[in-house]
């Protein structure tokens, strides 16, 4: 993967979830692990911020916002983004960026166990991070939508188990492909979504719950039933193999204090995605 660019995106106020201060710590051990290439951690706020409309801390993820915005603008064209969070919603700017690169050929693949699909008059928390998804598709709130959004029938919910009653019913009206857990132990299912989109490019996102709990448990929103390693290696490497690579995300790491089992499996996806983890 030649010309990558590292963005470090260590925000935690999009999170629902109580240890979320964690993710800081998460983002900056995942950026560590990444390989050489070019390297940005975008300088964020510490604190809260003030609800508004429905969205917890709006004020804060707006300014965050804007700050991953100018160093996108930054980046070489032609060179590829690896985004290290931090919460899902760290992701909005990114894949609008692939999106004005790509246009129509542009797929969206979302490895996550929750749908993120969430409006804040659906969301039980108020939480950013499980309503980027909708966000991207064009029903985001004021201050934290995309300049383009992204059409429903170009995503593809990879690995969700836990999704809202609601969430599933705008599965279902607007053609959201959706490829469950069980179908993914070989890359055929995955791969046949997402050329029914027609796209020729491929944005990754991967929230890290999408792994099961027993393999991965640093994250703030367990579920159970998840992937193991090797099926979320083998679904993202035949991603790569056929579409071109528009960007990847990882997120959602909140690094607690015993790192043995989790140092071990995030080395396993770095060496998986991009080659030899770093130390």
């Amino acid at each position: 993967m030649s010309g990558l660019v590292v963005l470090e995106v260590a925000q935690w106020q999009g999170s629902g979830a109580a240890t979320a201060g964690r993710l800081r710590g998460g983002a900056a051990r995942l950026a560590e692990l990444m390989p050489d290439g070019r390297r940005c951690a975008v300088a964020l706020d510490s604190g809260v911020g003030n609800a508004r409309g429905g969205v917890r801390n709006a004020d804060v993820l707006e300014r965050h916002l804007r700050a991953v915005r100018e160093a996108l603008a930054e980046v070489p064209a032609g060179d590829t983004v690896v985004t290290v969070g931090g919460d899902c919603g760290v992701d909005l700017a990114p894949v609008e960026t692939a999106l004005s690169v790509f246009g129509d050929r542009l797929a969206l693949v979302w490895f996550d166990a929750h749908a993120d699909l969430n409006t804040p008059e659906s969301s039980p928390s108020g939480a950013f991070h499980g309503m980027v998804l909708r966000a991207l598709i064009g029903d985001g709130p004021q201050g934290l939508r995309p300049v383009r959004s992204l059409s429903a029938d170009r995503v593809v919910l990879a690995g969700a188990r836990s999704l809202d009653p609601g969430e599933r019913d705008l599965v279902e009206r607007r053609g959201i492909r959706h490829v469950g857990v069980e179908r993914l132990t070989e890359p055929g299912p995955l791969l046949a979504a997402v050329r029914a989109t027609g796209a020729e490019a491929v944005y990754v996102h991967i929230d890290l719950d999408v792994l099961d709990p027993r393999v991965f448990p640093a994250v703030g929103t367990p579920e159970p039933g998840g992937l193991d390693v090797d099926d979320l290696l083998g679904a993202v490497r035949a991603l790569t193999q056929e579409f071109t690579l528009a960007g990847l995300a990882l997120t959602e790491y909140e690094r607690g204090e015993d790192t043995g089992q989790e140092e071990a499996v995030l080395r396993r996806i770095v060496d998986g995605l991009f080659g030899t983890a770093r130390g």
